[in-house]
């Protein structure tokens, strides 16, 4: 999958996955394969929800999980799409057999943290 890096020192996080660019916060991250793996997983996740809508719910869970945990850090590891793109970015065949909506399924597993 083609994507574009930049480099944007004030990221609030290591990388993040805006289709179709990577954003990382140092050019030291820009060729980690773990980290490219991660963000490659969330462009799935983007796209299978025709983008926008995955923003969207993004925050929504974000924000439940935040209401529940009152901690921005577990709020965002909690998220159904964090939790597929952390379960597998070791994984660097994941996205060639992965399932279609894969992250439905650490939604109803977060339901029970």
């Amino acid at each position: 999958m083609k994507y574009w890096k930049i480099v944007f020192r004030p990221l609030p996080a290591t990388a993040m996955a805006i289709y179709p660019f990577i954003l990382f916060k140092s050019r030291n991250q820009i060729d980690n394969p773990l980290l490219i793996n991660h963000e490659m997983i969330h462009f799935r996740q983007q796209l299978e929800l025709l983008i926008l809508p995955f923003y969207l719910l993004y925050l929504i869970f974000y924000l439940i999980n935040l209401a529940k945990s009152g901690n921005h850090d577990q709020a965002y590891r909690q998220s159904c799409f964090e939790q597929e793109a952390y379960a597998n970015e070791q994984n660097f065949n994941y996205l060639k057999v992965r399932k279609s909506y894969a992250w439905l399924k650490f939604l109803f597993n977060s339901r029970h943290q």
